[in-house]
């Protein structure tokens, strides 16, 4: 294909110097940048390998690209897309689109590690001209497609590292609406388009938008571009797509980063294209090369296909890569590229108007959901075919040369806009529909609305200059004269607009399109019956005490809901605890709504279980483990893989990790689980493992020596102390049985030396524990607080520890209650009021396992009624009945001494304990002389009568 002859463009650059001459004053910098796009476009047109400039998601680039495919039918399409993305795209037939092309890399090298994972995503769509080349070089024999682009490796390559690392940002326009669920399918991924083409020079955007009357970018461009670019020929289309690349390209701020990557990317694709076009002998007429304007403008020396072959292209690093594709949606593709809410959606219903107005057909793989069958008369296809093209392909008097030859954007930039005419049917339409959908939607809407809104789209039309209402001044004009002041449900009409125009479409990726790993979890669960493909959400009921083949699809399930974000899988009954298994369950699956996590997963590996066996690795092996976060994947192995081999490999981890730890903080957490693993070998297995009893020996060892330091340490909180002794008290019996030493632990509480007073109430606590303190020691301490006015407003801190201590020592929970009862009775309403908060709190957070122990044994001392609350005696202050006169009672007492010559031992035991000396007398009369003792306590004697008769 020939170029246009020397000085196509001369008139129009003689016309931009006038220009420039006029309006600036001097053809100095104006003239340059004008005169600058016009050399752009005349370098640009007079290459040899045709360039396609396009715009991501623009439905005039695909309707052109439809076109000129049929005309040109190229043999060899150049994509600016990541090379490593080719293997995908023949997935593509089994996908409804929009979906997103994704590059993967969990484990890298060669990046920072706070990277991890790499992700990069291309959307496409149908009305895309991306796709449109796609389809068209799948579907057509004798044509090869081939992506020139940088690779996802590169693009991590080339992004900036700074300090320790920051991952590269996902581009986002700060003025665009908050992500819901839709927006969120893409996660964090690096996005990538064909065609950036957008201002980067804030000032020139801000200009474009006040000067046509828009509110943002998208409306700016459907109103400016689209619309005049739909019907214009294919060289008026290239040559003002060229001529806005330029001029965004020339205009955009001196960014040197964002230039040399730019370049360099541009450098990169003319380089493969080059490669191939030496490797295949292909010839550069029979070619057609598909990039953004922006890139179509290149000033590079490598531009072309004889430009210098300067460029070297590093090697990837050792990172590997998985590849697949996604769902994506238009919502998702707006919120990631900054694009206006609802602008893909209007594009995609401008590209079906396109279509049905301009008569071209487009491509559409084979097999697709929702394309037609191919026709089963291709001879008559191919006749048809050569009409189109006129026999252009390979023919020196094609049509191209001579269509080149001319310059089209002097005509196109004199042309006044073409007025579309008024379309009241189309209108009326919109207006009905979005009055419907309102109704249905709770708004108090009717037919006066509907004319409203149609006479408000066309007023609004008139006031921006346009005789044809475009789909965002309807949209302005419904909101206006519907929504008024409130939104009654939860769509706005705004969103309701988006919606009639043809909604959020959201893709799917078909089974045979998924990785190994996803189409085994759908096979997995097929017996339950539910098409798991579908968004939404799906119930799906287990009985698996009559049906135990259904337990495999509750593994499966179990394992998901630990894998997928919340919400892909969640329990409604049932539930999973070491050495309990339900015998039916209920769940909520919406995998079909969190398609994308289930296909990163089969990045990951083969198999769910795989998977969750590398995770607890990861986790176990990670540089910031903690014994807890071990003991955790233990457990974590044990319950979802019933993996003795892993547990007992993360146990000995979970021992390595002990031991390098020297601090307490996460001894909470370590006690919990241990008990819990403890309590679960010691019902299902008859020896326990060998790992856990080495943990409990060395926990014990470890904890002892640094509990000193924990009691002193500021920053180790009273519920981490109280863990820790927790752990040595709890483990105590076994831990001497496998051959620790007690002494350690006397030694350790004897050389703690605490000074916040809810660490001390907690060491008497411990003291108590060992035999070091006694009960009415710590009594006596605690009335010594309450009566020093000096100690007073610290005894709720005291009070703290004493609750803490329930963990370690449970059996003083007595005491706290008495403790707690006389800090009620007796501290001021100035110190117990403000304390109340601080021990709800304490019960609440860190002792809510505490609460019902304290209430349990608050119901057994108290008196059940209120009315006995008024005579009620604390059983800690009662005081012993006086001493009676007389031995002689109405009911028994007189029977007292011929009891005590019966039973003398049991009299020798009291006399004992109340700490009387002497020996038996035998008197005269009815009985001994130690009858004088009964005298004194005649209770002791009745009680021993009642305990005998009963």
């Amino acid at each position: 294909m020939s170029g246009p002859p020397e000085g196509a463009f001369d008139a129009l650059r003689s016309q931009l110097r006038e220009a420039a001459a006029t309006f600036a004053d001097g053809p100095d910098s104006l003239g340059e940048i004008l005169l600058g796009i016009v050399d752009d476009v005349d370098r640009a047109v007079r290459e040899p390998l045709e360039i396609f400039p396009v715009c991501h998601h623009s439905p005039a680039s695909a309707t052109a690209m439809a076109r000129r495919l049929r005309e040109k039918q190229p043999k060899v399409v150049y994509l600016e897309l990541c090379e490593d993305m080719a293997p995908l795209l023949t997935e593509l037939r089994n996908c409804t689109l929009p979906v997103a092309v994704q590059a993967f890399a969990s484990e890298i090298d060669g990046f920072p590690l706070d990277w991890a994972p790499l992700s990069v995503v291309a959307p496409i769509t149908e009305a895309s001209a991306e796709y449109q080349a796609i389809a068209y070089t799948l579907d057509t024999p004798g044509t090869e497609l081939v992506l020139v682009d940088r690779s996802s490796d590169h693009v991590f390559q080339w992004e900036p590292r700074g300090g320790e690392g920051t991952a590269p940002a996902v581009p986002a326009d700060p003025d665009a609406p908050p992500a819901e669920e839709e927006s969120a399918l893409h996660g964090d991924s690096v996005g990538l388009e064909i065609g950036d083409l957008r201002p980067r020079f804030a000032e020139l955007e801000e200009h474009l938008l006040r000067q046509g009357r828009v509110r943002h970018w998208s409306e700016w461009w459907h109103q400016y571009v689209e619309l005049p670019l739909g019907d214009c020929d294919h060289d008026t289309y290239r040559q003002v797509m060229l001529l806005i690349g330029s001029l965004f390209r020339r205009l955009a701020p001196g960014d040197e980063r964002r230039v040399r990557v730019d370049e360099d990317r541009e450098r990169y694709m003319w380089t493969r294209m080059r490669e191939h076009l030496a490797g295949s002998g292909t010839d550069p007429a029979d070619c057609l090369y598909v990039c953004g304007a922006f890139h179509a403008a290149s000033r590079v020396e490598e531009f072309g296909v004889h430009g210098a072959d300067t460029f070297e292209i590093t090697p990837r690093t050792a990172t590997t890569w998985q590849h697949g594709l996604i769902p994506s949606s238009h919502a998702a593709i707006e919120a990631q590229f900054g694009l206006a809410a609802g602008s893909v959606t209007i594009a995609a219903s401008v590209w079906a108007k396109n279509l049905t107005r301009s008569g071209v057909k487009p491509f559409r793989l084979t097999g697709q959901a929702g394309a037609k069958k191919k026709s089963t008369k291709p001879a008559k296809r191919a006749a048809a075919a050569v009409a189109v093209v006129g026999g252009a392909r390979g023919s020196s008097a094609s049509p191209d040369s001579s269509a080149l030859s001319a310059d089209k954007l002097s005509g196109f930039l004199r042309r006044a806009p073409v007025l579309d005419r008024l379309d009241e049917e189309e209108l009326l339409g919109w207006s009905v529909d979005i009055v419907r959908a309102a109704r249905r939607n709770g708004y108090l809407a009717s037919t006066a609305d509907a004319i409203a809104v149609f006479e408000t789209s066309i007023l609004l039309a008139g006031l921006r200059d346009r005789a044809k209402p475009t789909p965002y001044d309807f949209q302005d004009a419904a909101v206006t004269c519907i929504e008024k002041d409130r939104v009654p449900g939860r769509r706005d009409v705004r969103r309701l607009v988006e919606i009639m125009m043809g909604g959020d479409r959201i893709g799917r990726v078909g089974y045979d399109a998924l990785p190994p790993l996803a189409r085994d979890v759908h096979d997995r669960l097929a017996p339950l019956g539910l098409r798991l493909e579908q968004r939404g959400v799906r119930r799906a009921l287990l009985d698996i005490a009559g049906q135990p083949e259904l337990e495999r699809c509750s593994d499966v399930l179990w394992m998901l809901r630990y894998l997928m974000p919340q919400g892909a899988a969640r329990p409604i009954m049932g539930e999973r605890r070491l050495g309990e298994r339900s015998i039916q369950e209920s769940w909520d699956l919406a995998l079909g709504t969190h398609q994308r996590a289930l296909i990163e997963l089969g990045y990951e590996g083969v198999s769910i279980e795989q998977v969750l066996e590398q995770r607890l690795r990861r986790a176990a092996y990670g540089p910031n483990a903690t014994t807890a976060n071990v003991l955790g994947a233990v457990e974590d192995a044990t319950l979802y893989l019933r993996s003795r081999r892993l547990a007992d490999e993360l146990g000995t981890r979970a021992l390595e990790v002990l031991a390098t730890e020297r601090s307490v903080d996460g001894a909470p957490e370590v006690l919990r689980r241990v008990r819990r693993l403890l309590a679960y070998y010691r019902t299902s297995e008859s020896v326990l493992p060998s790992w856990i009893e080495s943990f409990v020996k060395t926990g014990y060892a470890h904890y002892c020596t640094l509990l000193p330091t924990a009691f002193a340490d500021e920053d180790a909180t009273v519920r981490q102390v109280a863990a820790t002794l927790g752990f040595l008290f709890g483990m105590e019996s076994l831990a001497l049985s496998l051959g620790c030493d007690r002494t350690q632990l006397e030694l350790a509480v004897a050389q703690s030396h605490p000074e916040e007073p809810s660490k001390v109430a907690l060491l008497w606590a411990g003291q108590v524990h060992i035999g070091g303190l006694s009960r009415a020691e710590l009594r006596s301490r605690c009335d010594e607080l309450l009566g020093n006015p000096l100690v007073l407003p610290a005894y709720p801190r005291y009070l703290s520890g004493l609750v803490y201590a329930l963990e370690p020592v449970p059996a003083l929970t007595d005491f706290v209650v008495e403790a707690v009862s006389n800090a009620f009775a007796r501290l001021p309403d100035s110190v117990l009021l403000p304390w109340l908060p601080t021990l709800i709190g304490t019960l609440r957070a860190g002792g809510a396992e505490f609460a019902p122990l304290l209430i349990r044994e608050a119901g057994r001392i108290f008196p059940g009624r209120l009315a006995a609350l008024d005579e009620w005696v604390p059983p800690w202050r009662a005081q012993p009945a006086p001493p009676a006169l007389s031995v002689s009672r109405a009911s028994g007492g007189a029977r007292g001494p011929v009891l005590l010559a019966a039973h003398p031992h049991t009299c020798d035991a009291v006399a004992r304990l109340l700490g009387c000396e002497g020996t038996w007398e035998t008197g005269a009369g009815d009985g001994p002389a130690g009858a004088a003792l009964l005298g004194r306590y005649p209770a002791t004697a009745e009680a021993v009568e009642a305990l005998l008769a009963g």
